[in-house]
């Protein structure tokens, strides 16, 4: 069960997930401060293994002195309510709402989600299907106690420098450690598979939607300016070659796009008709990632001036230029 140590500061603990992704990374680092990167999904079966690993390290949970997590989605965060109320939670402000539960957040979101439905032409039966408080049971509620945002370095972890990475979560950040070239890059870059661009109501007085995979893109030609060694990833394998990797994601992207360009060419369809077309056997079992995955795809090409909208009683019909 123990892992091998990433570099000698850094060490990799997998853990059980109950998401179709899989297990999930986290990370100790031995700094000044002992830090956990990220706290995995609230399962019994995961706090168990999390135990176990770190023992093998030579640490209990009370040990642990702060963590920081890379971004709000359940199977990053679940198990920080096993942790202690006084282990200090670091983290980008927009992880707050998600962690601890804001239930006027999500009630706030409400309209939010109702318009932007109706604007892709999601079919109303199709939206009782996104339940977020499946996914919720896994998480936790709690509270960040230190904010951090870009270029922030963190007490504790000599070296190490935030930089915010929108795109997968709004609230992604990732830490980069310039003098050895190693990105704790939680879910920006992962070896086997390119994370989904997630749909998420705008916050702290933003009046339109984030456009995930736009941001995304950015993110990861932020990582290209990047002297990268080693980064170690929030699920699989380490990457040892984030540069072609980073080039590869980009062409397979424009590629999933120039598909979607094709049928929009064929016929001027709603994003809703794109992705049941994108994705006919998972798009009623996965909702949200498919819908978020195919409004990626036509941000991009609006972006690109290939496609163009019209709004018909609300709907947005994407016809090609």
């Amino acid at each position: 069960m123990s892992k091998l140590a990433t570099t000698k500061d850094v060490f990799k603990i997998t853990l059980p997930t109950p998401f179709a992704v899989g297990d999930v990374n986290v990370y100790v680092v031995k700094g000044d401060t002992l830090t956990l990167i990220d706290a995995g999904a609230k399962t019994e079966e995961a706090w168990q293994s999390f135990k176990e690993q770190l023992l093998l390290l030579g640490y209990k949970p009370s040990d642990i002195e702060q963590i920081v997590i890379t971004h709000h989605h359940p199977d990053h965060v679940g198990l920080l309510d096993y942790f202690s109320k006084d282990v200090p939670i670091i983290g980008h402000p927009k992880n707050q709402p998600w962690i601890s539960q804001d239930k006027q957040f999500f009630v706030n979101s409400e309209p939010f989600y109702k318009e932007l439905f109706i604007q892709l032409g999601v079919d109303p039966a199709f939206i009782t299907l996104i339940d977020m408080d499946e996914e919720l049971e896994y998480s936790c509620r709690r509270s960040l106690t230190t904010l951090i945002g870009e270029g922030d370095i963190l007490e504790g972890m000599t070296g190490f420098k935030v930089l915010e990475t929108p795109g997968h979560a709004q609230s992604h950040i990732v830490l980069y450690r310039e003098s050895d070239g190693m990105l704790i890059a939680g879910d920006t870059l992962l070896a086997k598979i390119s994370p989904n661009p997630l749909l998420e109501p705008p916050q702290f007085g933003e009046t339109t939607r984030p456009r995930p995979l736009i941001q995304y893109n950015n993110s990861l030609r932020r990582l290209l300016s990047l002297d990268i060694s080693t980064v170690v990833t929030g699920h699989g394998d380490d990457i040892l070659n984030a540069h072609e990797l980073i080039q590869e994601r980009f062409e397979s992207q424009k590629e999933r796009a120039y598909q979607v360009l094709q049928m929009i060419k064929k016929k001027p369809m709603t994003a809703f008709e794109v992705c049941r077309q994108l994705f006919p056997k998972v798009y009623l079992k996965q909702p949200l990632f498919t819908v978020s995955e195919t409004v990626g795809q036509l941000d991009f090409l609006e972006e690109l001036g290939e496609i163009k909208i019209e709004v018909v009683n609300g709907q947005h019909i994407y016809h090609s230029n």
